[in-house]
């Protein structure tokens, strides 16, 4: 009876999902018809030579349905800030923080899920993730591989490897995807790899870390975040809604971040989701982008120590003061001060904040707590004086390692592949609204530093 019932939710939910979208595509393609009729022709601003050279930064030239950045008040989901989603949508298993599927739910939809539906969605991930032939195949592939391959390589070739399911690549190759029915098949794909990443990801770190690849299986009661938490060997309660928060905040960040755009792009090619989703695991994986959250816990780690060397001070005015001096030492060194600035934000990253306000009610007394809160303090009065960055303020990175070094997770090099299962939401998210409303493939023009000179007669 138990798993007649299970199966009924779970075909409710595809469908409750599928009904939201069937309503909601044909709004948005009139919205963007009228749009397009009124302002087709208006610029959105200017394309610079500094442009140009300078990583595209300024130029707004794409649409992405899911988020919208903001320079001072930061990331929105459909529309909410993280107090905002932190209010509003549905925690579980007696957490506070929100779910991996209420995200999932309002970046997709756009409204914050009722209970009802979030329960649904719970249901409809573990079902997705339970198919053993899937998971034996994965397996496989990660036992091939070498055990000290960087983690964020393992997890793009078992997306891939995912990948042989496509439900999008099959309707393409057999015809019966088409440009009306594209989404639903990105739909399919994207709740599948969605659901199936997570138990990857913990394969992953038991290789990587802890020998064997072996699979834990999931408890249907659970949540994605708790599942998740449980199969990376973890039974705390509180890391689990830690893993809540991490996996909610990391989901998406707008379209322009090279995680995001590399997936809209391989995507525009009608690259089934697994591909696209592997191109933005592997842009995620670079040191300027997921990659930095694992660097700024070496900076610590380095700080730290050399802090040790002067003073045996823990906090307060003494470790303001030794902290202080060896920031400048850096900055005199022509090195920067990891997890601070942003290519578009001008504020303390609110990710940064609701990361600092966990800890704040969980661990105040942590060391690493009180040791990254203290170089907070001071670091953006000494990036100011400094006068070499736009943006003194603390990101996301600056915060993300300690959460996860309080609670055992201490395998730095595994931070990035947490980040890749959270943006992983995001992305597809975007991905099935891409399909939906028939964006064509990505092709922006080039030219070369010639050409640029003779228009502008510099030689």
């Amino acid at each position: 009876m138990m798993r007649t019932t299970q199966r009924r939710m779970y075909s409710e939910a595809s469908a409750e999902l599928r009904r939201i979208l069937k309503e909601k595509i044909p709004q948005q393609q009139e919205l963007i018809k009228k749009l397009k009729a009124a302002e087709g022709a208006t610029s959105l601003g200017p394309a610079t030579v500094e442009a140009a050279y300078g990583g595209m930064r300024g130029i707004t030239g794409l649409t992405y349905e899911p988020s919208l950045l903001d320079p001072v008040e930061g990331i929105r989901f459909r529309g909410l800030s993280i107090p905002e989603c932190q209010e509003k949508l549905p925690s579980a298993n007696g957490g506070q923080e929100p779910t991996p599927e209420a995200m999932w739910w309002l970046l997709l939809t756009g409204e914050a899920p009722t209970e009802a539906q979030h329960k649904m969605m719970m249901e409809e991930f573990h079902h997705r993730a339970t198919n053993d032939a899937i998971t034996d195949q994965v397996t496989k592939t990660l036992d091939s591989l070498p055990t000290d391959m960087h983690p964020m390589l393992q997890l793009s070739t078992a997306i891939l490897t995912l990948g042989h399911a496509s439900k999008f690549a099959k309707g393409y190759a057999t015809g019966a995807a088409t440009k009306a029915n594209y989404w639903e098949y990105a739909l399919d794909d994207s709740l599948d790899l969605i659901a199936r990443v997570p138990q990857v990801a913990a394969q992953i770190y038991k290789r990587s870390f802890h020998g064997g690849s072996e699979v834990i299986a999931r408890d249907p009661s659970l949540d994605l975040s708790a599942n998740f938490t449980k199969q990376l060997g973890f039974e705390s309660a509180e890391f689990a809604d830690c893993m809540r928060l991490y996996l909610s905040i990391h989901t998406d960040h707008e379209g322009g971040n090279v995680s995001a755009h590399a997936t809209t792009l391989v995507g525009s090619a009608l690259s089934d989701p697994y591909l696209s989703c592997s191109a933005g695991m592997n842009g995620l994986a670079g040191p300027l982008h997921g990659l930095a959250n694992q660097e700024v816990l070496l900076f610590l780690r380095e700080l730290q120590g050399k802090v040790a060397e002067r003073s045996a001070a823990k906090d307060g005015a003494e470790l303001e003061k030794v902290l202080t001096e060896c920031i400048w030492d850096l900055l005199n060194q022509k090195r920067v001060v990891p997890g601070y600035g942003h290519a578009v934000l001008r504020k303390t990253d609110p990710r940064y904040t609701c990361q600092r306000e966990f800890c704040k009610r969980n661990f105040p007394d942590d060391e690493l707590f009180k040791f990254v809160d203290t170089v907070y303090k001071i670091t953006p009065g000494i990036l100011t004086e400094h006068g070499k960055t736009k943006n003194p303020w603390p990101n996301v990175d600056a915060h993300s390692g300690v959460l996860l070094q309080h609670y055992g997770l201490k395998e730095s090099q595994y931070y990035t592949v947490l980040f890749g299962v959270s943006r992983c939401i995001g992305v597809l998210s975007a991905l099935v609204w891409d399909r939906a409303l028939g964006k064509p493939i990505e092709r922006p023009k080039s030219i070369t530093t010639e050409a640029l000179c003779q228009k502008f007669n510099i030689a």
